[in-house]
Formats: C-alpha cells, structure tokens, sequence
C-alpha cells in the first residue's frame, strides 16, 4: 500500500467520520426541537412548583396595627 493509498482511505474515512457525526447532530436537533413544540403544544411546560398567590385581605386598620406593634414592643421588654 503506497503513501498516496493511505492518504485517500484516511481522507475518506475523515470525511465519512464527519458526515456520521453530522448526521446524528442534525437528528438530534430536530428531536429536541419536536419535543420541546410537543410539550409546549400540551401545556406541561407549566411551572409546578411555583407556590399559589397569597389571598388578598381586605386590609388592617390602623387600629389592629397599633395594638400589634404595642404588643411586640412589649413582649420584646419581657424578653430582655
């Protein structure tokens, strides 16, 4: 086998080599892509585990939030 032989069949094989890797790369890409429509398309791209919205009050008045800072205030006094 000359040098000349040797060089045609590795570039051969570079070339094939390559093609395969692409190949697979393009396959791959158009899976994911398919995937990902087909999970958004069925909504389970969701995210569960955000936690739900707080209620909302109907708010505190200015009276209950006194009486709940002087409460505080004094139970801090105890603990000192």
């Amino acid at each position: 086998m000359t040098i000349m032989e040797m060089l045609g069949q590795s570039t051969i094989l570079t070339v094939l080599g390559m093609s395969v890797v692409f190949i697979f790369l393009w396959l791959m890409i158009i899976c994911v892509t398919l995937t990902g429509k087909a999970i958004h398309k069925m909504g389970l791209d969701k995210d569960v585990t955000a936690p739900p919205p707080a209620p909302r009050t109907k708010g505190v008045t200015p009276e209950v939030t006194s009486a709940i800072t002087a409460a505080v205030v004094e139970f801090r006094k105890e603990q000192s």
